[in-house]
């Protein structure tokens, strides 16, 4: 499955492409310090195969397969399919002639991206969106059973198009906004509940400046379960001080099989 043109556009207009192309490059621009984070989310995807020995492995996400152990899971799964909302063609070279994986272009939020583009995308300074009222946060439901699913940090991603495009769109204020978020998250947490699961996320940042002081900001707000393997971690996001102000930043990781 492929989106059409008019999607596609949609995105382009959104800016989804450069925000694609900028996460590639802020992991070459870190000269391997992502390798931590990376190695530990293919240990506990190999673990959560292991533990559940699904025929049919889903990866939510699957972006530019960073954190995907692939040849391992092609020993150990008939099926695996990778969903995002479109895919790098770096991706399809990389899996092209292997015949047990398939790619899907999915919105994962079950379409919050699209309708927040209708409500709100074409309007102007002078007639901002009111309020947030109007938006629905619709539940993702893939139409096949998707086996046992990876959902590799992108529970706290889901909301970045359009929480984006709506601070830019909108009255809103900033409760607004982390209702929204707090909603959005919910939705993906009611969809993975009904799988087998591994969950990889964010659950804050945490920024230091060039003089030492730290602040932190929460990225997830909706609690996270427990399940029969919980593990937390600190990501290297960004130490190279490439922000516009000046801080370097690392992320707090929180991982469970469900």
């Amino acid at each position: 499955m492929t989106h059409n043109d008019s999607y596609r556009r949609i995105l382009n207009r959104m800016r989804y492409y450069d925000y694609q192309h900028g996460f590639i490059h802020r992991h070459i621009h870190q000269e391997g310090g992502w390798e931590t984070h990376q190695e530990k989310c293919r240990r506990l995807i190999l673990k959560a195969i292991d533990l559940y020995k699904p025929k049919k492995i889903t990866a939510l996400g699957s972006g530019w397969l960073l954190e995907l152990p692939l040849s391992e899971m092609l020993e150990r799964a008939d099926e695996i399919v990778l969903i995002d909302i479109i895919h790098p063609p770096d991706v399809y070279r990389q899996t092209e002639g292997m015949k047990k994986i398939r790619l899907l272009e999915e919105d994962v939020t079950g379409g919050l991206i699209e309708e927040v583009w209708k409500i709100a995308g074409k309007r102007i300074f002078l007639n901002k969106l009111p309020s947030l009222d109007k938006i629905v946060i619709p539940d993702y439901s893939p139409e096949e059973d998707p086996g046992l699913v990876l959902s590799l940090n992108l529970l706290t991603q889901l909301e970045y198009l359009p929480l984006k495009l709506l601070k830019a769109k909108s009255r809103a204020t900033e409760a607004d906004f982390e209702h929204f978020r707090e909603e959005v998250q919910k939705s993906h947490m009611r969809f993975l509940m009904k799988h087998k699961f591994l969950l990889i996320t964010d659950t804050a940042q945490v920024y230091t400046d060039v003089r030492g002081n730290t602040s932190e900001n929460k990225t997830t707000f909706i609690p996270l379960p427990e399940g029969q393997v919980n593990e937390e971690w600190i990501w290297d996001f960004d130490l190279k001080y490439s922000d516009y102000n000046r801080k370097r930043s690392v992320l707090k990781i929180y991982a469970v099989i469900f």
